[in-house]
């Protein structure tokens, strides 16, 4: 359905992506990486906020480029922060965004109820928003990028600032929109994704890393993840010679969580890999450095 075909993006003399190449199809797919890695700068291109430097995108073998308002028609988008006013309730902020869209009132007053309604915001559809939670913005924001019924829904950081009920409820609503359309999700947060994507695609160093399933991701550190209980005094040196996923405190012990792919040692408990830990492994340098 949608292909990126060797795309690159500069900024000057600064590299965002270089040779980057996907396919996506019906379905749900979770962009993952830290903050400045790239994502975002693929979300804008996918989206047609910004043009690549090299290569092209295409839907149905288009350029969506020259496809122009044929694609946007398509496509329904989320920013990570949507502009929207305070004083207007979700219909009245829907109604008229779908007359800049060109829906007709009647279409629209239709197609807002049902909207709504599907992000569970039908009981406070003419309340101001000034007065809404960071979760039901967001739960808006999902509802105005389904007012055209788009085929190909884009969503950058959806959850940023979330509580877990909220996250929660915003999984359950991209599993039932992903049924039959194609939803991409860009985010940091491994536990967003991790259980409804069908795909995972991961950026490093500007290149495309990983674009498979969670199961085979984590397969690439079967035999290589461990936990063993560390005296506290320990613990620094610990720290330096392996690569830490975790720590958890428990009976005056530390519990760590660690990579370690050579021979072990007999006390240490191996375990199975998770997403998360494939995350911090891959992402070590990355988030070492935001810190």
């Amino acid at each position: 359905m949608l292909v990126v075909k060797d795309v690159g993006k500069r900024y000057g003399d600064f590299t965002a992506l270089q040779q980057i190449n996907l396919e996506f199809n019906t379905g749900l797919y979770g962009l993952l990486a830290p903050n400045g890695a790239g994502k975002t700068t693929l979300i804008k291109m996918l989206a047609t906020l910004i043009t690549p430097s090299e290569g092209e995108i295409q839907f149905k073998g288009k350029n969506i480029i020259d496809m122009d308002e044929q694609y946007r028609e398509l496509l329904g988008f989320l920013p990570q922060q949507f502009g929207y006013y305070k004083n207007y309730s979700p219909k009245q902020y829907m109604l008229y965004l779908a007359a800049l869209k060109g829906i007709g009132k009647k279409e629209a007053l239709q197609k807002i109820d049902e909207l709504l309604e599907k992000v569970a915001l039908g009981d406070v559809v003419n309340k101001k928003m000034k007065k809404f939670s960071g979760g039901m913005i967001q739960r808006v924001g999902i509802a105005q990028a389904l007012l055209n019924d788009p085929k190909i829904l884009i969503l950058d950081e959806p959850t940023a600032g979330l509580d877990p009920k909220e996250r929660a409820r915003f999984r359950h609503i991209l599993t039932e929109l992903a049924r039959d359309r194609l939803v991409i999700i860009s985010t940091h947060i491994v536990s967003d994704i991790e259980s409804i994507a069908n795909e995972i695609i991961m950026i490093k160093k500007k290149q495309l890393l990983y674009k498979d399933s969670v199961e085979q991701i984590c397969a690439t550190l079967n035999g290589n993840v461990f936990e063993t209980t560390v005296d506290f005094e320990l613990l620094e040196a610990f720290r330096k010679k392996y690569v830490l996923l975790s720590e958890k405190q428990e009976y005056g012990k530390m519990i760590v969580r660690f990579i370690h792919k050579s021979v072990p040692e007999a006390e240490w408990k191996q375990v199975v890999p998770q997403l998360e830990d494939v995350f911090l492994y891959e992402y070590r340098d990355e988030i070492e450095g935001e810190v």
